[in-house]
């Protein structure tokens, strides 16, 4: 991985910001395009869900999610790259379980680790539908994956290299949850994710048994605070350029949102 303070570590933010930016789907066009890239990973590519006439794929939660959208910079056509969401209680009924505690009702360790029963509901969420379009994981062996990383992604101390696709959608998604007052933040992962995230000062730890869920999946937890005040110096840089992305689509959208209604 990039030693702490090393010159590739200091540029990750301006190589991220040269390459991409993530923005918050707050408007209807932003949310059609995360809608796009889901239906063609996941129903047209993968085959996770059945396709729709429409292409674009879509589900009872995204009424209680806040979602983001990466794309190339316009230097490229601002090219469509990936996305997710943050999926938060609903605030109708805080008690309707999220997608995950459905799925691992039966393998959630319960009373010994953080029991998403048990906290406070308007404090928690779940990130899922990451998805990253083809030509931007188009890794051997990576066909019937929407996401993964490898430690080769991270490259070595004389070559290194950056995943910054999947790093900058996860980064965004604890981003955008911080922004909605969550603490903790559940996913369900692949068993090797939280050992390659380790290596960003991201600390996901298991909450329940392995299940099956589009291959096999841990249910995990992060807490906000502790990514955040613990991320390590070396990515930092690409943290704060994924903070001022999202701060700066939720301004803007704001500013339109007023325009709008003045207009």
């Amino acid at each position: 991985m990039l030693p702490e303070n090393s010159p590739q570590g200091t540029r990750l933010g301006d190589g991220f910001a040269s390459r991409f930016e993530i923005v918050p789907a707050l408007a209807e066009r932003t949310r059609d395009e995360v809608y796009f890239i889901r239906h063609d990973v996941y129903c047209r590519e993968l085959g996770f869900e059945p396709t729709r006439p429409d292409c674009r794929e879509c589900d009872q939660y995204d009424r209680q999610a806040v979602h983001c959208l990466m794309r190339t910079t316009a230097d490229t056509g601002h090219r469509l790259v990936g996305c997710a969401r943050v999926v938060l209680t609903s605030p109708e009924d805080r008690d309707r379980p999220l997608p995950f505690e459905l799925a691992c009702r039966n393998t959630l360790w319960r009373g010994n680790t953080i029991d998403p029963a048990r906290l406070p509901r308007d404090r928690i969420a779940e990130v899922s539908r990451l998805a990253i379009m083809h030509e931007f994981r188009r890794r051997r062996g990576e066909e019937a994956r929407d996401v993964s990383i490898k430690a080769s992604d991270f490259g070595s101390t004389s070559h290194p290299r950056f995943p910054f696709i999947p790093v900058g959608l996860y980064l965004a998604a604890v981003s955008m949850a911080a922004r909605c007052g969550v603490e903790y933040i559940f996913t369900l992962t692949e068993p090797r994710l939280a050992q390659h995230f380790g290596r960003l000062g991201v600390n996901i730890a298991p909450i329940g048994g392995p299940v099956e869920h589009r291959g096999i999946r841990i249910p995990s937890v992060m807490h906000v605070p502790e990514i955040i005040q613990q991320i390590r110096p070396s990515i930092q840089p690409m943290w704060q350029a994924v903070t001022r992305q999202i701060d700066m689509g939720y301004r803007q959208y704001q500013d339109e949102t007023r325009v709008g209604q003045t207009g």
